[in-house]
C-alpha cells in the first residue's frame, strides 16, 4: 500500500492572527507532499515538463477535525488513485502526534501547457502499470459548488507579482488568502473553518481584476472571485465552534 509521508513543523510565518495555520499555508503543505509523491511515482514536474504537459489543480474538498497551531508538528500522507479519462485523483491525511486532525481529496488535470487545453490521461499515462490505492481519505463526490445569486460584493484586488506561479496564472493557494478576506477579523473569533471546498473555474492573468461576493446560507458561506462577472473561482467555507 503506497502512501508519500512528511513531518512539516507549522512555523509563524505560516499561521494567522490566532497562532492558527492559514488555509493557505495547510494547501501549500500539502501540494509539497503531492510533489514530493509523485516526483517519487515517475509523474513529477522534472518528468511532465520536458514533454509539455503540467498539472492543475480542478477541485479541493478537505475537512479539518481541529485547528492546526504553531510549532505543532504536522504528518501529511498522501497517494493518487487511479486516473480515470481526464481526472486524477490524490489524497491526504494530516496527523498531529498521532491523531487525524485533517483530510482530503482533491481532482487534477493535466494540461497542454502551450494551449492549457486538458489533455486525457493516456497522453502521459498509456500502458501504466503502477499499483494504485483504492482507499480514499474522504467518502466525497459532490464537487460542484452553487453559483453566488444575490451575493454582496465584499472586495476587488488586481492580479499583481506576487500571485503568479511558473505556469503564468495565479498559483493556487493564493486564492485561499484571497476568498477568506471576505471576512472580517471579528468573524474568526471562537471558530475555524471545519471545512472548505474549492473549485477553480478558470485561471486569473497578471492585470486582471477579481472581484469578490459573498454569499451567507445557513450552516455555510459561498464566496466567488469573478473577472467582468465572469466566475473564475468558487469556495465553500463552514465552520466548528472552537473549545
Amino acid at each position: 500500500m503506497y502512501k508519500n509521508i512528511r513531518n512539516y513543523d507549522i512555523r509563524y510565518t505560516d499561521v494567522d492572527f490566532k497562532d492558527e495555520l492559514k488555509l493557505s499555508s495547510l494547501l501549500s503543505v500539502l501540494e509539497e507532499s503531492a510533489c514530493a509523491s509523485a516526483d517519487e511515482l515517475g509523474f513529477g514536474y522534472d518528468d511532465i515538463t520536458p514533454r509539455g504537459i503540467g498539472f492543475i489543480l480542478a477541485n479541493w474538498y478537505i475537512e479539518i477535525y481541529r485547528p492546526m497551531r504553531l510549532k505543532d508538528r504536522l504528518t501529511v500522507h498522501t497517494w493518487p488513485m487511479k486516473p480515470k479519462n481526464t481526472i486524477f485523483f490524490r489524497e491526504f491525511e494530516v496527523y498531529c502526534d498521532g491523531i487525524k486532525v485533517c483530510a482530503a481529496t482533491t481532482r487534477w488535470c493535466m494540461v497542454d501547457l502551450e494551449t492549457f487545453s486538458i489533455l486525457p490521461t493516456s497522453a502521459f499515462f498509456e500502458g501504466d502499470t503502477r499499483e494504485y490505492n483504492e482507499f480514499r481519505a474522504i467518502d466525497f463526490n459532490s464537487w460542484r459548488i452553487p453559483a453566488v445569486k444575490d451575493g454582496v460584493k465584499k472586495y476587488e484586488k488586481v492580479v499583481s507579482l506576487s500571485d503568479y506561479d511558473h505556469y503564468h496564472h495565479v498559483n493556487n493557494t493564493k486564492y485561499a488568502d484571497m476568498c477568506l478576506d471576505v471576512f472580517d477579523v471579528d468573524e474568526f473569533a471562537g471558530k475555524s473553518l471545519g471545512a472548505v471546498q474549492i473549485t477553480y473555474v478558470k485561471q486569473c492573468k497578471y492585470g486582471e481584476k477579481l472581484e469578490f461576493y459573498r454569499s451567507d446560507c445557513d450552516g455555510f458561506t459561498l464566496i466567488e472571485g469573478r473577472v467582468g462577472g465572469e466566475p473564475r473561482v468558487r469556495l465553500k467555507a463552514e465552520f466548528i465552534d472552537e473549545e
